[in-house]
């Protein structure tokens, strides 16, 4: 009895070896990227006095969408790393000794894996798309909010990419003198506006100017003349357009998989083409979890045992998986410009795959 017991707790000894080192590596690289990502928002922050739990919480939107990257990528390490350190130990030659076959001592391996590739299917079905589309809704009504607070006199400011604007002077009660506006959020007909004063109010849609006596000049695409209105009082909104004004402009990232497997009509054929090509990398990105932790087994399972161990099978691995990231971009990129290769996505998830496994189940040699 005891001694049929041996194999599932060296699975459970295994497991978890690799699930500590699991959490602590993708611990580390997500908050490594995290960093290096959140840095571009900390001077806006810091700029304009906005709340540290603004920062907290925009970038902590992000964090789903990095671990979902990393984590078949970690996983790889991980096994590399633990069946390694166990075979440079004499711990695998030991487990062997006892009639373990290759299969038995990669099995814990595997169900990490398969964890991992369940939690990779919920973050990209369900948590990631809600978590984009959370942050980019957040970081539009915070870049309407601190817009207001970009105007500085004496200063030409792109409030956003179709909005510039000039003021002389600003008081603290957000009172504006001699004012100057560059429109061009329609690109047929762009407008400059001038007003001798104005006021800046700031709500919940973004911030508004009232201006007071002045002019909005304007060129007719029709007949090409110069139009002249003046006006006495006049409202403008400085906030940037929605997400929501033209379905072209709605992430494919952040739409459901419903929606990516059935695109609407409405969205152009480049569109449409992205989007099916991302609901076909939901799907099959997971599975590279269980095809990057057969690759990093069949490096550090198979061969022969060298006491101060081997540097050639794990570097090889590595290759394979950096080959098999690029190209999974690569395939994903044709497949948008052609979508009669959609299947090529699945052909570059699965095969790797299945091939070690193959090789896995195959390798035979001396143990030493």
């Amino acid at each position: 009895m005891q001694t049929s017991a041996l194999p599932y707790r060296i699975d459970r000894y295994i497991i978890s070896q690799l699930c500590l080192a699991l959490v602590a590596v993708t611990t580390g690289l997500v908050a490594l990227i995290w960093l290096t990502q959140s840095l571009r928002f900390i001077q806006i922050i810091v700029d304009h006095g906005l709340s540290p739990f603004v920062f907290i919480k925009l970038t902590a939107l992000l964090v789903p969408g990095f671990v979902a990257t990393i984590l078949p990528i970690t996983c790889f390490i991980v096994v590399l790393f633990i069946y390694a350190r166990m075979g440079g130990d004499r711990e695998l030659t030991i487990m062997r000794g006892i009639g373990l076959s290759d299969a038995a001592l990669g099995r814990p391996a595997m169900a990490v894996a398969s964890g991992a590739m369940l939690l990779c299917y919920v973050l990209n079905l369900g948590l990631v798309p809600a978590s984009l589309g959370a942050f980019r809704s957040y970081q539009y009504e915070i870049r309407n909010q601190i817009a207001a607070f970009l105007l500085q006199p004496g200063v030409f400011t792109q409030v956003s990419e179709d909005i510039t604007v000039y003021v002389q002077g600003r008081s603290a009660d957000n009172s504006l003198r001699s004012i100057l506006i560059e429109d061009s959020r329609d690109p047929n007909a762009p407008a400059t506006i001038l007003a001798r004063s104005g006021q800046l109010d700031v709500n919940a849609q973004g911030p508004v100017v009232l201006l007071q006596d002045g002019s909005r000049e304007q060129i007719d695409p029709k007949t090409g003349r110069l139009d002249l209105l003046t006006f006495t009082r006049n409202t403008l909104s400085l906030a940037q357009a929605t997400k929501d004004s033209q379905p072209e402009d709605i992430d494919a990232a952040e739409a459901p998989l419903p929606a990516l497997l059935h695109p609407a009509a409405s969205l152009s054929r480049e569109v449409r083409a992205k989007w099916l090509v991302e609901a076909q990398r939901r799907l099959t990105a997971p599975l590279s979890a269980l095809s990057f932790t057969l690759i990093g087994l069949v490096a550090t399972l198979g061969g022969v045992f060298r006491r101060h161990g081997g540097l050639l099978r794990p570097a090889a691995a590595v290759a394979a998986v950096t080959f098999l990231v690029a190209m999974g971009l690569g395939v994903n990129n044709l497949a948008a410009r052609n979508t009669a290769l959609l299947p090529l996505i699945w052909v570059a998830a699965v095969l790797p795959g299945l091939i070690a496994a193959w090789l896995l189940l195959r390798q035979t040699g001396p143990r030493g």
